[in-house]
């Protein structure tokens, strides 16, 4: 990798962005066909060549949840992509993996090209399965091809945002991905950054269990990650912490009740944006000048304190 001074990914980024909602009436032309599912795209809106990130959400959320973290994101030169994989779904997650596999096959015929601003192209040699919750585990299961969904579009690099695989160990969600071995997960020396929160395992008060217990948490799926592997932990912020700051209807009010958080959402959905554009940009675009001054604690622009680094090389 080279080394060369970067834009301070905490912060937005140069790029103008839209949000745009694609779904089944959604069509430019006879010959593209619509994507599988509905889905949110935050999008450069300048001429160019943009990476692709792919986010699966977490378990019952709405992929409009995310739209401050995707914008902010796609500021620094990135398209993202986030499915509507269900509205109500049960335990088992083999349909969320069959469905992200055909959305990747949808892009890997360059469907998405015919919806994008005029001169925007996705770059899809360049391109990242990341996952919040339960769609970390998603994203997982298909980056691992354990259950017989895979595509021919290559995986750059993967990414889980506070994955959760169940219940507890022992109780995983099926199919299960964590084998509790270290090192466990083969991924062909693919390039994972798992993010975690530090009030992940602490119960919002006697009503509602934590949100992810010790075994099928963040740190479990980095202690079966095979290197290249980064594992970062925000202090002081909570499993949902980074959605938007506003999230409407029932559900989304719901979700201030269900695990306990930080004070305001926006420090950590800056700290997860900036990680994330920081990860992207050293393996994806061959930068990794952010990335190692946040290793090596002497970046001055973090919005939080980070609770816990670990790098596996």
């Amino acid at each position: 990798m080279s080394s060369s001074s970067s834009r301070n990914g905490f912060e937005d980024g140069k790029y103008k962005t839209d949000l745009l909602t694609l779904d089944s009436s959604s069509r430019c032309c006879k010959t593209t066909p619509s994507p599988p599912k509905q889905l949110l795209v935050a999008t450069p809106v300048e001429e160019g060549e943009y990476p692709v990130v792919m986010l699966l959400h977490g378990y019952l959320l709405y992929n409009s949840f995310y739209s401050q973290l995707m914008s902010h994101v796609s500021s620094h030169g990135f398209i993202l992509i986030a499915p509507q994989l269900y509205s109500i779904t049960g335990p088992d997650i083999t349909d969320e993996i069959k469905s992200t596999a055909e959305i990747i096959h949808w892009l890997s015929v360059g469907s998405l090209n015919h919806f994008l601003p005029a001169q925007v192209i996705p770059n899809l040699s360049k391109f990242a399965l990341s996952g919040h919750s339960r769609g970390g585990k998603t994203a997982f299961a298909v980056a691992l091809k354990k259950f017989g969904y895979s595509s021919d579009l290559k995986i750059s690099t993967l990414i889980g945002i506070d994955p959760v695989d169940g219940t507890w160990k022992g109780q995983q969600t099926p199919p299960p991905v964590l084998a509790y071995e270290p090192n466990s997960l083969d991924l062909d020396k693919m390039p994972v950054l798992v993010i975690g929160s530090g009030l992940v395992e602490t119960a919002r008060n006697s009503l509602f269990p934590p949100c992810a217990h010790p075994g099928v948490n963040h740190e479990e799926f980095f202690r079966e990650c095979q290197s290249p592997a980064w594992h970062f932990v925000a202090g002081d912020y909570g499993h949902l912490d980074m959605l938007d700051d506003d999230t409407k209807g029932i559900r989304g009010r719901i979700l201030y009740c269900l695990c306990k958080n930080g004070e305001k959402r926006r420090p950590m959905r800056r700290f997860v944006g900036g990680i994330l554009v920081s990860f992207l940009k050293a393996y994806l675009e061959g930068d990794d000048f952010e990335l190692v001054k946040i290793k090596d604690g002497c970046h001055k622009g973090l919005p939080i304190k980070i609770q816990e680094i670990e790098v596996t090389m």
